[in-house]
């Protein structure tokens, strides 16, 4: 009996203060659906995920901006020291008859841009800003598939937890009460006493067990309470609901292909892949002319000499990178070097 109190007596002592920790704790009843309706508010990949989206919008803006004209506004004031000045009549400021004095020039313009021609580079950067789009949304539908995987998988070992918890307490229960029984037995002479210490020593190990279960659901909980954005003393009950069926079984093959058919992350290769594409294209329009719409303002006053107001022009204009002829090589081996890269990722994927 000595060695049953001595085996007991820390295990009791560890039953009173997990007690004691469980009070002190949070509860709270959890649903499966609040589950995954938490872990997706708070999970901060999917955070990321959307800042991705939002800035593949905004790259999309900028290729859509490239296509408004460019204005261009700017002025100066200058101050001049002995300006000579020679006048189409032959006169010279230094000469006998005295030309006017400028000591300051003021002039502002206004340049107006819109391109009309680019050899397809806006529309290549539009389309491919666009795929890059359209995968970034895939790859955040993604990762809203993963975490609610991950979810329900931990909630799946929560539940497991806790009613590994329950029956390992029926266990215990029925074992002590054996305990009482045999003793009962062993005072009245009906029971060997061996027969009486085996039975402790197996109540003794179950308690073991039931420490061990507890330790495994405290930290299923905690690792819970951290994907659900909860605090980590919150003791939560799961609910048992999410074990009922209510969608009829389909066969496998059904489910093999619903699943390959909403694969996100092979659509989201195969966008960028098409962007890939579409960057090759953009590289070799790099080696095509520019036209523009052109038209501007100008604005001048040199006191004593010269004032221009209303001036106006409009014209078209052509522009030519000659050292595209050499410098689009490197930029369309880039864009290879991209599409095989996706490429090889896609392989992978099947």
């Amino acid at each position: 009996m000595k060695n049953r109190k001595c085996i007991s007596w820390p295990i009791n002592v560890v039953f009173i203060m997990m007690s004691m920790i469980t009070t002190a704790q949070e509860s709270r009843s959890l649903s499966l659906q609040q589950a995954i309706d938490l872990s997706l508010a708070n999970s901060q990949h999917l955070k990321m995920a959307n800042a991705k989206i939002e800035e593949a919008t905004a790259v999309l803006q900028e290729a859509f901006d490239n296509r408004l004209p460019d204005l261009k506004i700017s002025g100066s004031y200058l101050r001049l020291s002995s300006a000579n000045i020679s006048l189409k009549n032959g006169s010279d400021s230094t000469g006998g008859n005295a030309g006017p004095k400028v000591n300051q020039a003021l002039y502002g313009m206004a340049n107006l841009s819109l391109p009309l021609y680019a050899g397809g580079r806006i529309r290549y950067g539009i389309e491919s800003a666009r795929y890059l789009q359209q995968a970034a949304r895939l790859d955040a539908d993604q990762d809203k598939e993963s975490v609610v995987f991950n979810t329900v998988n931990a909630y799946v070992n929560l539940y497991k937890s806790a009613e590994a918890v329950n029956i390992v307490k029926d266990n215990l229960r029925a074992s002590l009460n054996r305990d009482s029984m045999l003793s009962n037995l062993e005072k009245n002479g009906l029971l060997a006493r061996n027969d009486l210490l085996k039975s402790q020593l197996q109540s003794s190990r179950i308690e073991l067990t039931l420490l061990d279960a507890e330790n495994n659901y405290a930290q299923a909980v905690v690792n819970m309470n951290l994907m659900l954005g909860l605090p980590e003393n919150t003791r939560l009950q799961p609910d048992d609901s999410f074990i009922v069926q209510n969608e009829t079984e389909k066969k496998f093959m059904e489910y093999e292909d619903a699943a390959l058919h909403n694969r996100k992350d092979m659509q989201s290769m195969g966008f960028r892949k098409k962007a890939a594409t579409t960057g090759i294209q953009a590289a070799r329009a790099e080696a095509f002319p520019t036209i523009v719409l052109t038209g501007g303002y100008i604005a001048a006053d040199i006191p004593n000499f010269l004032s221009i107001t209303n001036a106006v022009n409009i014209g078209i204009g052509v522009q030519y990178n000659l050292a595209s002829l050499w410098k689009t090589n490197s930029k369309k081996a880039q864009a290879i070097a991209r599409e095989k890269q996706v490429t090889a990722s896609v392989a992978l994927l099947d």
